[in-house]
């Protein structure tokens, strides 16, 4: 079955809902995004349109305004490369998870189907801490951990 989110009238109508003009470039990136399912960085994303002759410069324009308009999260992963996932929303919330890295081979994988509880102690510090938008779990992938 075809993934609505990778059709372009859908990635059109989001565009144009996030009040930015539904360029080519802009509906390729926002489609590629939704029918991969996984951040990705913009080398990926510039590889995968190879095809299409877009510009590299075009292509990160593209993504950082997508993200500046909320369509796209923008993950800090502190390996020096910044990724792109399409922001989930389930009933008008966003759905967010925490990503699992693998410190071997660099494997970015989406937690979705997982549960991380963090539980903060009570008092002042509680309230200093702010709001918690990413959760990143480190560790060795299983092709790693079994080589």
């Amino acid at each position: 079955m075809k993934n609505p989110e990778s059709d372009t009238t859908w990635a059109k109508q989001a565009l144009r809902d996030a009040a930015l003009r539904a360029t080519a470039a802009r509906v390729a990136v926002l489609k590629l995004l939704a029918s991969k399912g996984v951040p990705m960085s913009h080398a990926a994303v510039v590889e995968s349109l190879h095809e299409f002759g877009f510009d590299q410069s075009t292509l990160f324009r593209c993504l950082n305004e997508i993200a500046d308009a909320g369509l796209v999260s923008r993950l800090d992963l502190g390996d020096q490369t910044r990724r792109f996932e399409l922001r989930k929303t389930r009933e008008g919330a966003e759905v967010t998870h925490p990503h699992f890295m693998c410190i071997d081979c660099g494997e970015l994988k989406c937690m979705e189907d997982f549960s991380v509880r963090i539980t903060p102690s009570r008092g002042p510090r509680r309230d200093k801490l702010g709001t918690i938008t990413e959760i990143m779990i480190r560790g060795h992938c299983g092709n790693c951990k079994t080589a």
